[in-house]
């Protein structure tokens, strides 16, 4: 990059490498005087010498810097500096054109306290709280025996060896995949990244271990820092945080998907136990035989009822019994039939006998005669004919006709 109006390089007219040099010493010189902050990953001496030379780390990504400073600088910032500590330091990016390498002169140096990396811990704990990297709606619970289980420690720590030996106590089985890595220091936490990146793209690791046995606020420092928080969030596979710690949380542990107390913690968490697990079985297996024992026995004891009942056992006697309520039942329709025929019959009889005793033809049997005008008028006096009217006389058998005389 160069200015509108500076010569640019051509293959006609090349720039010298002192050209170049002096190129980016001068746009580098244009940044002036920064503040950084970083953690010192080596510190160099040299008897007599007034110049301190520093290896600066990002603690969240492998980069480094060359720091060049005043013994006297560093003896008034920080007299007790020591490699892995974190420090602000108010310096002046250099190239140095002799060895083409970049460096930083810094004329001051303050060595970060606990007090001030805790209150930089809160801050980052309210923005990750706030972006709902903490949010426990999205933790996912780890599969109850994992196929495969990622582990991220150190190497030959006892940390290692407590998940390892606990959970193969538990379960014989298990099957681990381990990476090691610095586990405190400035190359801490781009280890733990990397591994972590390796085991996610891993599909037959079902859940993630992040393992440490425990150390003080400063050691603990890379278990908090912000990428590696927002790595474990952006996980597709689960994570369980074991730092083996009680009094200092460090922010990991929120966002995991299942924090456990210690690294023996964790492997009786993410493993179950055969023993218990056989002795479950056994039980739900005794609970299950008795349950279908019981079944059995109420069904065979119902089915023996059924069969005891005479519709079962003697069938025929439900037919004798309406065979024998039929006959009754017809027996008895037929003597009703019977009496209300007689009872009809006798009524019929004493009713012709009636009608008999009050017809006119048994009063005309006993010599009585009906007397009678041409007209059918019945006379019943003397007074009702005159001399010489015919009238017709109905005996009991036949009729004659006579005439009225005077």
């Amino acid at each position: 990059m160069t200015d509108s109006g500076a010569p640019r390089s051509t293959p006609e007219e090349p720039w010298p490498v002192r050209v170049v040099s002096q190129k980016l010493s001068a746009w580098i010189g244009k940044l002036g005087w920064v503040w950084v902050d970083g953690q010192v990953a080596q510190i160099s001496r040299r008897p007599g010498a007034a110049t301190v030379f520093l290896t600066l780390r990002d603690p969240s990504a492998d980069l480094s810097l060359t720091v060049t400073t005043n013994r006297d600088v560093l003896d008034a910032g920080a007299p007790e500096l020591a490699d892995g500590a974190r420090v602000l330091l108010h310096a002046k990016p250099e190239f140095y054109a002799a060895r083409g390498t970049l460096s930083l002169r810094a004329d001051e140096i303050r060595q970060v306290g606990l007090g001030e990396l805790l209150a930089r811990l809160e801050k980052l704990k309210k923005l990750l709280a706030a972006e709902g990297l903490f949010d426990r709606s999205r933790k996912r619970r780890p599969p109850f025996l994992p196929n495969r289980i990622g582990l991220i420690t150190g190497r030959a720590s006892a940390a290692e060896r407590d998940v390892l030996t606990n959970a193969q106590r538990r379960w014989p089985a298990v099957q681990f995949r381990t990476v090691n890595v610095a586990v405190q220091g400035p190359t801490a936490v781009p280890q733990i990244l990397d591994a972590l990146k390796v085991l996610d793209a891993d599909p037959g690791i079902d859940v993630i271990v992040l393992a440490r046995g425990g150390g003080g606020v400063e050691d603990l420092l890379p278990f908090s820092d912000e990428a590696l928080c927002r790595a474990v969030f952006g996980c597709r596979t689960p994570v369980v945080s074991a730092i083996g710690h009680e009094t200092d949380i460090p922010l990991v542990d929120y966002v995991a998907d299942l924090r456990a107390s210690t690294p023996t913690d964790a492997a009786k968490r993410i493993v179950p136990d055969l023993g218990e697990e056989t002795r479950l079985i056994r039980m739900a297996r005794d609970r299950l035989d008795r349950a279908v024992t019981g079944l059995v026995e109420r069904e065979s004891q119902r089915l023996d009822a059924s069969r005891s009942r005479p519709a079962l056992a003697r069938p025929e006697v439900l037919i004798d019994q309406r065979n024998t309520e039929v006959t009754a039942l017809r027996d008895r329709a037929g003597r009703c039939v019977d009496h209300r025929l007689g009872t009809a019959a006798g009524d019929l009889r004493h009713t012709v006998a009636r009608l008999r005793a009050l017809s006119p033809a048994a009063t005309l049997h006993r010599g009585y005669a009906i007397v009678q005008r041409a007209d059918g008028h019945v006379v019943r006096a003397s007074a009702e004919v005159a001399a010489g009217d015919p009238l017709r006389v109905r005996l009991a058998e036949g009729e004659l006709t006579a005439i009225v005389e005077p």
